[in-house]
């Protein structure tokens, strides 16, 4: 009789983690697909505005979470608030402005390649934090990585996009990685639970970005076709897609989310050729999948242990 209900829970358990395999996947292709539908409404709807209106509906959608979880807000420190405002800013208003700003004057699977490299700069800015050496396999990765970009960026055609676009790029991967060190100082000091902190600063990040928009590009005339494709991206590959990726968490080890995510590059490049019209030979293919090994291998650490 144990025998069977240890058969049963272990059949419930593989058939649980391959449901959250499964979900993060699809959470994936949602986040790819993103890049396609932002550069298919970029032509008509003016890049701040996109990203502040596509934030400001995604943290409506969360806002219930703060009067749910409204004590917890009320018990918040300034310390912590002037934390949560901070990633807010540097996330959302900077990393995400950024995003729109660069897909505007890059191709997208240029774009994907050259944010990917985040990862190897916060790995190294937090050994550096800790003021250790980074190991073996993580200086494959990063060696892996810059083979990569090397052979994708080396054919005689060229990279389409301009010197303004690889700026921003530039900047972009310093935010994001700047906002993913801020992240896990604000998720392991316990501020607050996530979804507190992912609202408080969604809402914070989006009205700057809505309002530096407004300023700069003035207020757009839409088509019914841009809202929809601004809800679309707000509700779906937004707010859905980040409560569902956090309920995978729940079942998946770091290592494994690390992978699934990874396929993100490989899935961009697929998207925009599909969609965009954007083509890559052998060796630009090759250069992606190197890439993507790469960053993969930095992220690996021996004995990790699964994300909270």
């Amino acid at each position: 009789m144990r025998e069977r209900d240890r058969q049963g829970a272990d059949r419930r358990g593989i058939s649980a983690h391959a449901r959250a395999t499964a979900e993060a996947l699809f959470v994936t292709f949602l986040w790819s697909a993103s890049w396609v539908l932002i550069k298919l409404g970029l032509p008509s709807i003016p890049p701040l505005t996109f990203a502040g209106l596509r934030y400001v509906m995604a943290f409506l959608c969360l806002a219930p979470a703060l009067w749910i979880h409204r004590q917890e807000v009320r018990e918040l420190s300034a310390r912590s608030w002037t934390l949560v405002a901070l990633l807010g800013v540097i996330l959302y208003a900077l990393t995400q402005g950024g995003q729109f700003l660069t897909l505007a004057r890059l191709g997208a699977t240029t774009f994907s390649l050259l944010l990917s490299f985040t990862v190897v700069v916060v790995a190294l800015a937090s050994l550096a934090q800790r003021r250790e050496r980074p190991r073996a396999l993580q200086w494959a990765g990063i060696g892996l990585a810059v083979i990569g970009a090397i052979a994708y960026f080396a054919p005689a055609r060229g990279v389409g996009g301009s010197a303004l676009g690889f700026t921003l790029a530039g900047i972009t991967v310093a935010a994001n990685a700047a906002a993913a060190l801020l992240g896990r100082h604000v998720n392991r000091a316990k501020v607050a639970r996530p979804i507190v902190v992912t609202a408080i600063s969604m809402g914070i990040g989006a009205a700057l970005l809505l309002a530096a928009g407004v300023c700069v590009e003035g207020l757009p005339r839409l088509s019914a076709p841009s809202w929809g494709l601004i809800a679309w991206l707000a509700v779906v590959n937004t707010a859905v897609a980040f409560t569902l990726w956090n309920k995978t968490l729940r079942t998946l080890s770091a290592v494994e989310s690390s992978v699934i995510n990874n396929t993100m590059l490989v899935q961009v490049a697929v998207l925009a050729w599909l969609f965009l019209g954007d083509t890559h030979g052998t060796i630009e293919i090759i250069g992606l999948v190197l890439v993507a090994l790469g960053t993969l291998l930095v992220q690996l650490r021996a004995g990790s242990t699964p994300a909270p």
